[in-house]
């Protein structure tokens, strides 16, 4: 309720809103109207990989506001410039191309496919189950999930959608020790079958987001590339959930060993919440004209300025060794929570990306646990989210990087008490 108006702003709002009015943000810290402290364990929007209000970030955005905002990205400017030279530097040695005209996870995906179909002369677009895109039309005509297409009439065509690398729950039935990766082998099928016979791209989630936190087996990356190679097919990495340090590692395809044929990042790459998103590609896929896609918005100088800073404190060994030293010790406390709690049925992730899974009694999916747990996390003021836009069972983890030790061990510690009360 607001105390001059005697209204509840929610009564504007398209969307529903939640209770706290969020005031001030520090690290992994935010604090609403009331005083009250919560542990912002989904980095805002798996965006704040440097917390909230990182110092870095915010005087670098102060100055450059004091000397210019925007700039078309017709021109050069300081901050894209070095954005480009930062993210060619940083990225596989394939990729040396740096397409910034996106402010957003969901257009970057789109620039990546109509690179692949411009490029390839194809149109299909192969998309695992659980794949996330985007919000966009494009890119939810793409998505793995029929839900967020549903309600409306009209979709692009070309997806073909393949069971994804899900080990806990596989769609074949197999075991990583005996299938042989059947979830690679058998998308000739699909295309076989199921596909227009034009194939352009295929769009892959080094671990999902949205779908579930799902961490492929060892091998399947660097089959899933050798198997897109022999077709012609373009590999795309989606890395706007797993880049930018979430996994330990700058982009997950440096930890996974594969140097997929595109990149899209978004998300982290400001560190602390401003758009920004950039296309990463191969020289051989140039020559798609400026024109073919580009946004207001996109290469957005202040956003470019607050990506520098943040690149440059990222790429420390010593950052991205904190990443790997508090995402094992929260991994590791969450696991053993198990022991006591048999509805939790598996807990999984890389780095400071986390999933925890609940399921029945019987064995199946919960997303009614989940979404208990989430609400007993919110009560003990930890934010987390429920996959699959809240209809999931999986508790995704996705805290700031600049997590300590200590505070991974506090959020562990609010988890078993939450889970005391399902």
């Amino acid at each position: 309720m607001n105390p001059l108006t005697g209204v509840d702003p929610r009564e504007h709002a398209y969307y529903e809103l939640g209770d706290a009015l969020l005031v001030r943000g520090e690290g992994v810290r935010v604090w609403d109207s009331t005083g009250r402290e919560h542990l912002d364990c989904v980095s805002g929007t798996f965006n704040l990989v440097l917390g909230h209000n990182h110092p870095a970030v915010v005087a670098a955005v102060k100055e450059q506001a004091e000397e210019l905002v925007f700039a078309s990205s017709s021109f050069q400017t300081g901050p894209t410039n070095e954005v480009m030279r930062q993210l060619v530097e940083l990225s596989p040695a394939n990729l040396t191309r740096v397409n910034l005209r996106s402010s957003g996870g969901s257009t970057a995906n789109e620039g990546a496919i109509k690179i692949a179909q411009w490029h390839t002369g194809k149109r299909d677009v192969i998309v695992p189950f659980r794949g996330h895109l985007g919000q966009s039309i494009a890119t939810a005509s793409y998505n793995g999930t029929s839900r967020m297409r549903a309600p409306f009439p009209y979709h692009l065509p070309g997806a073909v959608r393949v069971p994804d690398a899900y080990c806990h729950r596989c769609f074949y039935r197999q075991t990583p020790d005996s299938c042989g990766l059947w979830c690679v082998d058998r998308i000739e099928d699909f295309i076989t079958y199921a596909s227009s016979g034009s194939v352009a791209a295929m769009v892959v989630e080094p671990i999902s987001g949205v779908g579930g936190n799902v961490v492929p087996p060892p091998g399947y990356l660097q089959r899933l590339k050798e198997f897109c190679e022999a077709r012609e097919i373009v590999l795309i990495f989606d890395e706007n959930q797993t880049g930018m340090g979430r996994t330990g590692h700058l982009f997950a395809a440096d930890h996974f060993g594969v140097s997929p044929h595109i990149i899209t990042t978004s998300k982290g790459l400001t560190g602390s919440g401003l758009p920004l998103a950039a296309i990463l590609t191969e020289e051989r896929l140039t020559g798609m004209p400026r024109s073919m896609h580009g946004f207001t918005y996109g290469s957005h100088t202040l956003s470019a300025a607050a990506a520098t800073v943040t690149l440059e404190i990222v790429r420390q060994p010593e950052f991205l060794a904190n990443v790997r030293a508090t995402g094992a010790v929260l991994l590791e406390r969450l696991t053993a929570l198990r022991a006591d709690h048999p509805c939790v049925d598996d807990v999984r992730g890389v780095g400071l990306m986390l999933g925890v899974e609940l399921a029945e009694p019987d064995g199946s999916r919960s997303p009614r646990l989940a979404a208990a747990l989430n609400r007993a996390l919110a009560q003990r003021g930890v934010i987390t989210r429920v996959s699959e836009h809240g209809e999931g069972n999986v508790i995704e983890l996705r805290p700031p990087l600049v997590l300590t030790v200590e505070d991974a061990h506090l959020i562990a510690d609010r988890f078993g008490e939450a889970l005391e009360m399902l």
